[in-house]
């Protein structure tokens, strides 16, 4: 039979292992994954540069193709990856069912996905890659992007990131990359056009009213000038006259 004191150890030892597992549990490291992430403040209504980060999460597979599906909710008329070396890269625009307008203009179509896929060997595993690309303008009406991604590693598998993580809820396992947009300032790129409107119309209107009075000046003094040449001449032919007359009377 156990001793009291052999039952207590056995417990004491128990109790630390199962400690000890959940500690490990607690500082395993969270997978990485793929994520969206703003060079400046994402500002509604403006432009922005932003890096798809994409890890690898492989030990012995490389990631050879990233896609990324563009909002068609919120479509953006402006979409510009940046070339990266070692990568090529596709643009996919499709037709809108809802045009947008822009600047004054209608816009039927819109860029919905950007592939990049690896000439060599892509990201090979323990690095990741960045895939910056210019959007814009951002949508006024929302308060957050979802891109969803598509990995796919050098042995076919495929990891889709397009979870949408629900409001309170807790990250999902292959969570899509969302971009939260922080409220137009005054002072942004639209802001900043229109002041520059505004104080261009009146330095045009100066511009004008200044063309204007030179050449209601330049009138002036061609018709002053005309006057003076009259008499000036009507002087001469008077003095001419008078002359003539001197000499007959002579």
């Amino acid at each position: 039979m156990k001793t009291l004191r052999t039952i207590r150890a056995s417990r004491l030892a128990a109790a630390g292992a199962l400690a000890g597992s959940a500690v490990l549990a607690l500082s395993a490291p969270a997978f990485a994954h793929v994520t969206v992430q703003p060079e400046t403040t994402p500002a509604k209504g403006g432009y922005v540069v932003v890096d798809f980060k994409v890890p690898n999460e492989r030990d012995n597979a490389s990631t050879t193709k990233v896609e990324v599906n563009f909002p068609t909710d919120h479509p953006l008329a402006s979409v510009m990856p940046e070339k990266i070396d070692g990568w090529r890269t596709d643009v996919t625009r499709s037709k809108l069912a809802k045009p947008i307008e822009m600047h004054g203009e209608k816009i039927s179509e819109a860029v919905t996905k950007v592939t990049w896929t690896a000439d060599g060997k892509g990201i090979e595993p323990g690095y990741f890659q960045k895939f910056p690309v210019s959007v814009g303008a951002l949508p006024e009406d929302a308060d957050q992007l979802v891109f969803k991604a598509l990995q796919t590693y050098s042995d076919k598998q495929v990891v889709r990131w397009i979870e949408v993580q629900a409001k309170g809820g807790p990250e999902p396992q292959n969570p899509a990359p969302v971009l939260e947009l922080a409220a137009a300032k005054d002072g942004d790129a639209h802001g900043t056009a229109a002041s520059a409107a505004g104080d261009a119309e009146p330095a045009a209107r100066t511009a004008a009213a200044a063309a204007s009075g030179s050449k209601g000046g330049s009138d002036t003094t061609a018709r002053v000038l005309g006057v003076v040449g009259i008499v000036v001449g009507a002087a001469g032919v008077a003095y001419g006259v008078l002359a003539g007359r001197r000499r007959t009377t002579a």
